[in-house]
């Protein structure tokens, strides 16, 4: 990491306070309460190959509202699979990749919300704190304009109730 991008000090918490959106996504129940407030959560894309991923990240970066909110969105992103099945990440050089886990076991990162992740690494603007405020508001941001107000405010309430700092 280069010193201009300072600390990563929102990782981990951004990650738990992410299970706990995957969760709700997971629920039977297509509507919680969060915040006192009744949503009806949107349906959520699983995908079953690294092909339909690069397929659906080219459809997101092409969209006229992230093409006009992000100025990245008109980079190309690569998608490939990646060895393991930890984790999904994205790699900025020398080219712009996102690499998702293949496997059997890695089947649990080829779903919207963490491709969404991903490619909001890509949108954010180089040079800052990889989870930082910048790239968490850009996150609620995607996820506000691809899958809808209604998650993006289940982002936002649950991300703000963690302590994760947004701009």
């Amino acid at each position: 990491m280069s010193p201009s991008r300072g600390r990563d000090t929102q990782r981990s918490a951004l990650y738990a306070a992410e299970a706990m959106v995957l969760s709700l996504f997971e629920s039977e129940q297509p509507t919680v309460e969060l915040a006192g407030t009744a949503i009806t959560l949107p349906p959520e894309a699983r995908f079953g190959s690294v092909e339909s991923v690069r397929t659906y990240v080219d459809r997101v970066l092409a969209r006229p509202s992230v093409q006009e909110r992000f100025p990245r969105a008109g980079l190309d992103v690569g998608v490939r699979a990646r060895r393991g099945h930890t984790s999904a990440h994205y790699e900025s050089a020398p080219t712009p990749v996102i690499a998702v886990p293949e496997s059997t076991e890695g089947r649990w990162a080829l779903r919207e919300l963490v491709v969404l992740h991903e490619v909001s690494h890509h949108l954010t603007e180089p040079g800052v704190v990889p989870h930082g405020p910048e790239f968490v508001g850009t996150l609620v941001d995607l996820v506000a304009d691809v899958l809808g107000p209604e998650a993006g405010f289940v982002y936002r309430v649950i991300l703000t109730d963690s302590g994760i700092a947004l701009r």
